[in-house]
């Protein structure tokens, strides 16, 4: 259930080779990187079962949809599995929803088939943005739902994952990002609609399980 995830701006080569180990010694789902690193971590997981993702319009989802499509479509050929997509905040605010939901469909139109996480960056948002957001990420096919970049003003809250997971159903994924510093924390959220976990210190995560 979890993403391990390098999205720092001083990531280097050795970080995210310590990524991938890391992800294939616990068996994380995948690992999650900048574009860049994108092939890097495709050589190195490649014939194990982690998946590789890297992010969209990020972290301001201000980009135009003619740049996250090309985004995604070099991506995809690069070798990613999975793309973790910003929506354009300041349309979805001004009620450009049509906008919105193009957006986020030529995404999911250019990933060809691989799985797309709409980020929602919930803590802009009214609750009834955010369930919005989410009837739009819906209606544009996407795969899963996320709450947060990690780079916004707060990270994850339990009360946003469980009205993302009632506004989408059971059958669209719900990704919690942001905050999540122990098994706790990853705990409640689980237990409040999450079935992807994004966190960056997945390993003490896993240690603390292990100590239970």
């Amino acid at each position: 259930m979890i993403d391990h995830t390098q999205l720092k701006p001083d990531a280097t080569y050795d970080k995210i080779e310590k990524l991938c180990q890391e992800a294939l010694k616990y068996g994380f789902y995948a690992v999650v990187v900048n574009p860049f690193f994108v092939p890097y971590a495709s050589k190195l997981v490649k014939d194990s079962r982690v998946k590789v993702a890297s992010v969209v319009g990020f972290p301001l989802g201000a980009s135009t949809t003619e740049v996250k499509t090309f985004e995604t479509r070099d991506l995809v050929e690069k070798g990613c599995d999975e793309v973790d997509m910003v929506i354009n905040i300041g349309s979805l605010k001004s009620r450009k929803y049509e906008a919105v939901r193009r957006d986020i469909e030529a995404v999911v139109e250019a990933a060809q088939g691989a799985v797309v996480k709409v980020i929602i960056e919930a803590c802009y948002l009214t609750d009834e943005e955010k369930i919005k957001a989410c009837e739009l990420s819906k209606k544009a096919r996407a795969d899963f739902v996320k709450t947060s970049t990690g780079f916004g003003p707060s990270g994850a809250l339990t009360s946003d994952v469980k009205l993302m997971r009632i506004t989408v159903g059971k059958d669209m994924g719900v990704k919690v990002a942001g905050g999540i510093r122990d098994f706790k924390t990853a705990l409640k959220m689980i237990e409040a609609g999450a079935n992807r976990i994004g966190a960056s210190r997945s390993v003490s995560i896993i240690e603390e399980i292990s100590k239970t």
